[in-house]
């Protein structure tokens, strides 16, 4: 037997297993993280990939808007956004002209505590910060609809300063292809109207993880994206972006700035070279952690964690699924979704014909559910475990391992995903 120590909300579970059962432990490949953060700032911004630095085109008095990332996102704010402040401040450009607005897409509000544990009560203190609630209509500019029919409704706090800077981290995502870039804007900072009609081909089969060409989702991302920009380059506004990467215990591994699509695109393939980890055989059991919180802060973030495990497991496997859910399912339109229509077949029926976000979750949740079983070790509520179709949920790994053997048997092979909403198994067979 083998001790574990997986992460797990904000503490730790462990457990035991029998070493010779286990196929791979999937981790990320070792990169030694960055030390001097202050620096790889500064680095990162003076030679910026595909676009002027800030030195060149930052104007004493000009005015700035930073996006930010929500609590959902594990990004670190608090760590470079004192840097990019003062370097502002050295160009000229004073705390009273910079705000911050954060990038919420359709998730619930931030409390001032949360905007101020984000980017650090030093930079909190010192400028305005708002939240982007896609549910004020009058909050939004149109610049337009994309040739999908997306109309671009984005959030007026960002489209009148000087400079507009998107920040966050990169990881693969399931439907879009891979977070960052774009998606501080659109979806980030976008109406319900646009998030939803965008995300509605998530239905189609060429949107899918680390997918960019083809894929609709992310296409009509950055066609409505390049709507907004090109207007703000009519205003004569700079559009810069910060974007990083992290291990999987948040230490910075690499960071990228300069034009919003050229960085991007460069920051992803350092994605796929740290997050992507080969495997020869899928396991009949994979136990895996969404990484801890903010990763399982619910059930509509750790569904990421679902997809990326599902890809390590045999078709009718079990998926040991270690996600706290301190704030359960994270939407009420996803529990009413699952609780009506009871069927993964139901549900992607009646969202192809009427998409709605929330129940866009759902469809998510529960078509992984047609390929594996998905057993919580988690603090969910049971009967909503049990309503949201989860083939079961108890409080401990060796608790799922034993409600696992009803599927696979006793002589059970098993995969290990500590970091499961990072790393992406890729199996060849």
């Amino acid at each position: 037997m083998k001790d574990y120590t997986f992460h797990y909300g904000r503490g730790e579970k462990k457990f035991s297993i029998d070493e010779s059962r286990v196929l791979k432990e999937i981790r990320m490949p070792e990169k030694a993280p960055l030390t001097d953060i202050p620096s790889a700032v500064l680095e990162a911004i003076r030679n910026p990939i595909g676009c002027p630095s800030l030195e060149e085109t930052v104007k004493p008095g000009d005015t700035v808007t930073f996006i930010c990332n929500d609590p959902t996102r594990v990004a670190n704010s608090f760590d470079f956004m004192p840097v990019l402040l003062n370097e502002l401040n050295r160009l000229g450009v004073p705390d009273a002209n910079v705000q911050i607005v954060f990038s919420l897409g359709s998730h619930r509000l931030m409390t001032e505590e949360e905007m101020a544990e984000g980017v650090s009560p030093e930079v909190a203190g010192r400028v305005k910060m708002f939240n982007s609630d896609c549910n004020i209509p009058e909050d939004f500019e149109y610049f337009g609809t994309t040739s999908r029919f997306t109309p671009v409704l984005i959030n007026k706090h960002i489209c009148h300063s000087d400079h507009v800077i998107l920040t966050g981290t990169i990881v693969h995502h399931y439907f879009s292809g891979y977070g960052g870039g774009r998606k501080a804007v659109l979806p980030g900072c976008a109406a319900m109207e646009t998030i939803r009609h965008n995300h509605s081909f998530m239905m189609d089969p060429h949107a899918g993880l680390g997918a960019t060409t083809g894929n609709p989702v992310y296409e009509d991302q950055m066609e409505g994206v390049k709507l907004w920009a090109d207007a703000m380059k009519k205003r004569g506004t700079n559009v810069f972006l910060f974007n990083a990467i992290l291990d999987a215990e948040h230490r910075f591994l690499k960071m990228f700035a300069g034009d919003y699509i050229a960085a991007h695109l460069e920051a992803c393939k350092f994605v796929d070279e740290v997050y992507g980890v080969p495997i020869d055989k899928k396991a009949d059991v994979v136990i895996v952690s969404c990484g801890g919180y903010p990763k399982d802060i619910n059930v509509y973030q750790m569904q990421k964690t679902m997809d990326n495990s599902v890809l390590a497991v045999r078709e009718g496997g079990v998926v040991v699924l270690l996600a706290d859910c301190e704030e359960g399912s994270g939407s009420k339109v996803l529990e009413e979704t699952f609780r009506r229509l009871k069927t993964p077949e139901a549900i992607e029926g009646e969202l192809a014909g009427h998409f709605v976000i929330g129940a866009n979750k759902a469809y998510a949740v529960s078509r992984l559910m047609t390929k594996a079983h998905f057993i919580l070790v988690t603090s969910l509520d049971r009967q909503l475990a049990k309503d949201m179709l989860f083939t079961g949920a108890v409080n401990e790994v060796d608790e799922a391992l034993k409600l696992a053997e009803e599927y696979v048997g006793k002589d059970y092979s098993i995969i290990l995903m500590p970091t499961g909403s990072l790393t992406v198994p890729l199996y060849k067979g």
